[in-house]
């Protein structure tokens, strides 16, 4: 039986370096089955989905929301994921079905498939007066290379990202993610270790296809055997709790121009649904 998925957060380096390593599996696959996603959408909507959850559990209240939208040049269009803090996530991808060539390296082509040209929305209603919005521009179509490029475009911190989704002719065989964050304190040597360790450690796919627990994942990125957990049991699930007052929650965040878009398709695909 597969186990359930989880978020730990970590302290490294005597409390200089902040981690939030997530095992996101079940999630992902439960948004693969709901949306009918092809294997490189639900690798990019998967990585998607997994720092959506890992930004959401640094949300301190409840009430709070998170919203992330990722709009880039390529065929899948847009992916749109919504989160509190528990982190329940839900999302929409505009095109599930992509289905493009497998890149030079001969794995899924998440970068062709999200477009390099375009950008990240990222809008959070913490209970201020106004909500946070942030827009960073895509850097390669990634989304873990974007979003550190988000973190420090938009929000000034210097962060590493990791994401990862394998898929098998079952499905999502395994998905998960971290962040690191130095705190203010943090060395340049301290943070040196951290960046040479992530080189070391090779990439989010590999560790998870070695089934790594998330405490071991922490030890190999940081360099630091003596990982402090901060917060664990965290149980992040994809629930999709969409009543009509949700909807226009959601959907009020995302702006005329995309719902009209979205829309649109939608016309169109009824319209070539009546044909066949």
């Amino acid at each position: 039986m597969q186990k359930s998925d989880q978020i730990v957060k970590f302290l490294a380096h005597h409390g200089k370096i902040s981690v939030i390593c997530a095992e996101t599996t079940k999630l992902v696959e439960e948004a693969r089955k709901i949306h009918d996603l092809s294997p490189v959408s639900t690798a990019a909507f998967g990585r998607m989905l997994t720092i959506t959850a890992i930004m959401g559990v640094e949300m301190k209240n409840e009430k709070d929301k998170l919203t992330v939208q990722i709009k880039g040049n390529g065929p899948i269009g847009m992916m749109v994921a919504t989160t509190n803090n528990f982190p329940k996530v839900k999302g929409y991808v505009a095109n599930p079905q992509v289905d493009i060539p497998l890149n030079e390296l001969g794995k899924l082509d998440v970068g062709g498939a999200v477009g390099q040209e375009g950008y990240i929305n990222v809008i959070k209603d913490i209970g201020l007066k106004d909500p946070y919005i942030g827009v960073s521009p895509l850097t390669s179509g990634e989304i873990a290379d974007d979003f550190a490029n988000y973190f420090v475009h938009s929000e000034q911190r210097n962060s590493a990202v990791a994401l990862g989704v394998l898929i098998d002719k079952d499905g999502v065989k395994a998905a998960g993610g971290y962040l690191i964050n130095p705190m203010p304190d943090s060395t340049e040597e301290e943070i040196s270790k951290v960046e040479q360790a992530i080189f070391q450690a090779g990439a989010m796919s590999k560790m998870l296809d070695e089934k790594l627990s998330l405490k071991e994942i922490a030890q190999k990125i940081t360099g630091d055997e003596n990982v402090e957990i901060v917060e664990e049991n965290i149980t992040p699930i994809y629930q999709c709790d969409c009543s009509k007052e949700h909807m226009q929650e959601g959907l009020a965040t995302i702006g005329k121009e995309e719902l009209q878009d979205i829309i649109e398709k939608e016309r169109k695909s009824r319209i070539s649904m009546s044909f066949l």
